[in-house]
């Protein structure tokens, strides 16, 4: 894996800001897009823009052709068994949220239990916050190790025979935490409840094999793995998808229409109501091509060399606190002390250095953590050892400025 090569590929990664060569430490949060992508998506609108499944003409199949294979290529790369149990969406929120409105409002009751963690993502907290309050069913939190894990043995006493969801990120977008969400379905499903993962932050960085986990339902979005934005996937065991209903209604989803009654479509057209995201599903193709060619077990690799190289280089910066494991996905989250971390995002806006600030989506783990909000730097393929070097230095000028300043 030839990063100083890949990272031609990425032309906004070749720019200056504020006078300095760009880092971007802010994968987490989007990707950038390489070249085949930003192609993919020209060629779809320069060559063969049309609407797609309904035209016999020559464009219409083209679009159609390349919307499908888009489709196949997401069912290979997170190994689904069938093309059937992949959804387009807008993103891994509305995939979630689908699950939450279809499933859960009809698979759960008074007296049931929906199970998440406090390190959830609002996306997978809220929707199944809306569930229990129309439901009247209960919501739990399985907890946290001081380091920010979780225990088996607190999923186990967790879900009980009166749970139906248990809804579990995958890997966390503050803790770097990678949960492991296979033994947890193995829990889950011993009392006979479903499992959702959100893959958001694991998707665009490992191998997934969706079967191997057992899961049945796991969703990503296309924006943060070189894919372009308002496009991601709801992956949906078969026989679970095919006794949900839709939850929007219109033109593609339907099989007949009569003046009082209507039918649906088969799988997995009919949760895909009106004009489907035609070029954000060809780009995510086209972004599984690029990563594919790389390889996952690379990327992994890469990641895992930058987050440990970061873990040493920070622990340099007296006063700096790291949140999370030490074994981890390729993210750092972190705060200086009497420094705010968007302070200290500013300052290193002006050093050039893109990293995150804030919440994160993720409030009620701001709360475990005793913090309001944390900075984080987020690594991809594209980042080297150099840049982490690059942002040491700039926090240590951010310590010392705030220092002299106060």
């Amino acid at each position: 894996m030839n990063v100083k090569e890949l990272r031609q590929l990425f032309p906004i990664l070749d720019q200056q800001v504020n006078g300095k060569p760009l880092v971007y430490l802010d994968s987490a949060a989007t990707s950038q897009k390489p070249l085949p992508v930003i192609e993919a998506i020209d060629n779809y609108y320069r060559q063969y823009n049309s609407n797609v499944h309904r035209g016999v003409h020559t464009l219409g199949t083209k679009a159609t052709d390349a919307y499908e294979g888009a489709r196949e290529k997401v069912r290979r790369f997170i190994g689904a068994a069938s093309t059937e149990e992949i959804i387009f969406t807008r993103g891994t929120t509305t995939a979630i949220n689908l699950v939450a409105a279809s499933y859960g409002r009809a698979n759960v009751g008074e007296g049931d239990e929906i199970v998440i963690t406090y390190m959830e993502h609002h996306s997978n907290i809220i929707p199944w916050q809306q569930v229990a309050k129309q439901t009247g069913a209960t919501l739990k939190y399985i907890p946290l190790q001081p380091d920010g894990t979780i225990r088996l043995e607190d999923v186990e006493q967790a879900v009980t025979p009166n749970t139906k969801i248990v809804a579990v990120m995958h890997v966390s977008n503050v803790l770097g935490t990678i949960n492991p969400v296979k033994e947890i379905a193995q829990i889950a499903h011993k009392h006979g409840a479903v499992v959702v993962v959100d893959g958001a932050q694991s998707t665009p960085h490992m191998k997934v094999n969706v079967q191997d986990i057992d899961c049945d339902f796991y969703a990503f979005s296309g924006h943060k793995m070189c894919g372009p934005t308002g496009i991601g996937v709801l992956y949906g065991k078969k026989r679970l998808l095919e006794q949900m209903e839709p939850v929007e209604f219109g033109g593609e989803m339907i099989d007949f229409v009569g003046l009082y009654e209507s039918t649906w479509k088969e799988l997995p057209w009919k949760f895909e109501g009106g004009t489907p995201i035609i070029a954000g599903a060809i780009g995510l193709g086209a972004a599984i091509d690029f990563l594919e060619e790389i390889g996952l077990d690379n990327i992994a690799a890469h990641e895992h060399k930058l987050a440990q190289y970061a873990l040493e280089q920070l622990a340099t910066i007296e006063g700096l606190t790291i949140y999370g494991p030490k074994e981890r996905a390729g993210l750092v989250t972190f705060n200086i002390e009497d420094v705010h971390p968007h302070d200290v995002a500013t300052v290193l806006d002006a050093e050039g250095i893109a990293v995150r600030a804030g919440h994160h989506c993720a409030q009620p783990l701001m709360k475990w953590l005793n913090v309001t909000a944390t900075a984080r730097a987020s690594f991809y393929l594209y980042n080297t050892e150099e840049e982490i070097d690059a942002l040491v230095s700039a926090l240590k000028k951010t310590k010392e400025y705030f220092s002299y300043v106060f």
